[in-house]
């Protein structure tokens, strides 16, 4: 996924009220950027880093930029949390996620379960109907090399609603996947950060043993696109 506009670059200033960040451009200018991520956003919010703005192609939006990246040590993480679903469905359509391919269509936040909408749903006729869950990763306490990246970053009753959700489409007969999308480059593992939100934790061992599927994919980032890389081992 190529970024339609070059990205701006400037320093983080502070992230706050969940949906805003003040950022100071190279250019000296400082501006609120829209922060598309409600999550608490730890390892990934440090006032004072290196931060890629994108500007707004709509001139009568209130804000005029959104937070896409930031850089922790020396990799670059993307925290907006809008862009996972198209990512994962690009990664998909080109060939990159191996273990959903082969599916003849492919259709995005349908409704399903209870009171829920999933975000891919794959199809075909010579086979069952994949449900596939997308969650963006970014956190990492740990910078050392062989630390994992986590998830979540905060309790979150959503996902924890999606993992039954998933559960109850294997017993409808289906095929459910749980995908987390690491948008971040310095790890090789992943973790669900028990921690945290030992609720989650507990409901997605819950999930596994009712036969939904996990898989972990990481992201290449630069300044002008991001991309699904490669498989990352969860350690579950």
């Amino acid at each position: 996924m190529k970024f339609p506009d070059p990205l701006l670059r400037g320093t983080l200033i502070s992230r706050y009220k969940r949906f805003l960040a003040d950022v100071e451009l190279d250019s000296g200018e400082t501006v609120t950027a829209h922060c598309a991520n409600s999550g608490s956003m730890l390892s990934v919010n440090e006032p004072g880093s290196e931060v890629f703005l994108s500007p707004a192609r709509n001139l009568d939006r209130k804000l005029k930029y959104t937070w896409e990246m930031i850089r922790v040590g020396r990799t670059l993480v993307g925290i907006n949390t809008s862009l996972p679903n198209g990512l994962v469905e690009e990664a998909v359509l080109d060939g990159t996620i191996v273990e959903l391919g082969g599916y003849g269509s492919l259709r995005r936040e349908i409704k399903y379960g209870k009171n829920s909408r999933i975000d891919l749903l794959l199809e075909d006729i010579d086979k069952k109907k994949c449900y596939v869950e997308v969650k963006n990763v970014t956190m990492k306490r740990d910078l050392s090399k062989d630390a994992p990246v986590e998830f979540p970053d905060g309790v979150t009753a959503r996902g924890a609603k999606h993992l039954v959700e998933l559960a109850d489409m294997v017993a409808a007969g289906h095929r459910s996947v749980m995908m987390y999308l690491v948008q971040r480059q310095d790890s090789q593992t992943f973790s669900i950060a028990s921690d945290i939100d030992p609720v989650y934790a507990k409901g997605l061992r819950t999930a596994i043993a009712a036969g939904v599927e996990i898989l972990c994919y990481g992201c290449k980032l630069t300044a002008t696109e991001i991309r699904v890389a490669a498989p990352i081992t969860p350690k579950l």
